[in-house]
Formats: C-alpha cells, sequence, structure tokens
C-alpha cells in the first residue's frame, strides 16, 4: 500500500514540483520543449537499444548460452523508454539509467537475483499432476481395481 501511494501520489507531486521550478527557470515553453525532447530522444535510444539487445540475445541463443540476463536486459531498455516517454525529471533520469548500456548491464544481475529470489521452481511431472499418489478424495476410500483403471490424467470429483 505504501509503494502505491508513492508512486502514484509522491512521485507525480514531487515531479510536478519539478517542473514548476524549471518553467521558473527557464520559462513555460522551454519546459514543455525540453518535455518533448526528452521524449523524443528516450523513444528513439529505446528503439535502438532494444534492437540492439534483441540481436545480443538472438545471437547468444543460437550458441547455446542461457538467455536470462539479455531478457533482463530487454525488460530494462522497455522499462527505460516507458519511463522516459513520461513527463518529468526523476522519470527521465531513471529512464536514461535503464537505457544506457554501461548503467543497464549493471542493473540487469541485480534486477535477476531479485526476480529468482521471488519465483518458486516447482518440478515438472510430464504424466500430470498427482501421478502415483493416491486420487482418491479423503473420506472414500477406492478399490485397487479403481485405483489402477483410473489414467494419470484423471481426477476425482471432490
Amino acid at each position: 500500500m505504501l509503494r502505491l501511494f508513492l508512486l502514484f501520489t509522491l512521485l507525480p507531486a514531487l515531479e510536478l514540483y519539478l517542473l514548476l521550478k524549471i518553467g521558473a527557470a527557464f520559462g513555460p515553453l522551454n519546459t514543455v520543449l525540453i518535455i518533448l525532447v526528452t521524449g523524443m530522444v528516450g523513444a528513439w535510444l529505446a528503439k535502438r537499444e532494444g534492437l540492439a539487445v534483441v540481436t545480443q540475445l538472438a545471437r547468444e541463443v543460437e550458441t547455446g548460452m542461457p538467455p536470462a540476463s539479455r531478457v533482463v536486459e530487454g525488460f530494462l531498455v522497455l522499462a527505460g523508454g516507458l519511463l522516459l516517454v513520461t513527463p518529468g525529471v526523476i522519470t527521465d533520469i531513471a529512464g536514461f539509467s535503464l537505457i544506457f548500456p554501461v548503467t543497464r548491464r549493471a542493473l540487469a544481475p541485480i534486477v535477476l537475483e531479485a526476480v529468482k529470489s521471488r519465483v518458486t521452481v516447482r518440478s515438472f511431472d510430464p504424466r500430470g499432476p498427482g501421478f502415483g499418489q493416491d486420487p482418491s478424495p479423503s473420506g472414500w476410500e477406492a478399490s485397487d481395481e479403481e485405483r489402477h483403471a483410473r489414467l494419470p490424467f484423471d481426477h476425482p470429483v471432490k
């Protein structure tokens, strides 16, 4: 709840404050031009860097390397591009840091580790869920014939 408050209330208020200060210093027209230029440059950079990441990803997949870091870099470029087309000073700084290769490559392993720490990996059994377990619901015992007659993908109604 606090993170959402900070993201959708405090950050835009801070962005507005900074844009008003820039507008007072450089004038309203120049401030609008700065917003438009950073948006256009950000879109161009996101496209350029995104294509570079996709090219590197394809090259690494062809050689058999795991693509996790390049996928994360692609996500960071996308997020950076979105931040750059959003008007604001803080979002522009964050967007440029996600798009530039030096900072993006430094952030990618950190993001990858954060994602890994939040993901639970379970083993996959292609024979179906519950294979080898007694599929009978609790409180009801199936006979051996019924138990063996069921296919691995049949599940009793609970």
